[in-house]
């Protein structure tokens, strides 16, 4: 990647919905540039996808919190799947430690919080988790 594909990448971050005009106004390209990058960008995987922010991922979640979850077997994909759908998840990771997977959740209320983990952990192919509540956050984003 160049130069040229970190400030389109950049813009993208900003606005993903940002025409090919716009986003070749602002880099000083020509829309086929900007539409030829872009194409080059997602062929590489170095974009891998275009997602939509709710006003609920921005708005501050009350009760905050990390699922470690391990899964038996070879069930991680239909697993993660499933958390992938629920709406309390902010983020799911798939890691290399001990577990397999890490969730962000977010709630209203301690009592939704308890509801999610109640339903990840009725997930077939769920054998264990640790749930820490975050407390305190110093940096976001």
């Amino acid at each position: 990647m160049d130069e040229m594909d970190h400030r389109l990448i950049a813009a993208l971050r900003h606005d993903a919905r940002r025409s090919l005009s716009d986003l070749a106004a602002i880099l000083d390209l020509s829309r086929a540039t900007v539409r030829a990058r872009m194409a080059r960008l997602k062929e590489r995987g170095e974009i891998v996808g275009f997602s939509v922010v709710t006003r609920a991922d921005v708005m501050h979640d009350p009760v905050r919190g990390l699922m470690m979850i391990e899964i038996e077997g070879r069930g991680a994909e239909r697993i993660t799947r499933q958390l992938s759908s629920m709406p309390e998840l902010r983020a799911v990771h798939s890691t290399n430690g001990r577990w397999d997977v890490i969730v962000e959740i977010g709630t209203e209320t301690l009592e939704g919080f308890d509801g999610v983990l109640s339903r990840i952990r009725k997930l077939d192919g769920v054998v264990a988790s640790e749930t820490s509540l975050l407390l305190k956050t110093k940096k976001s984003g």
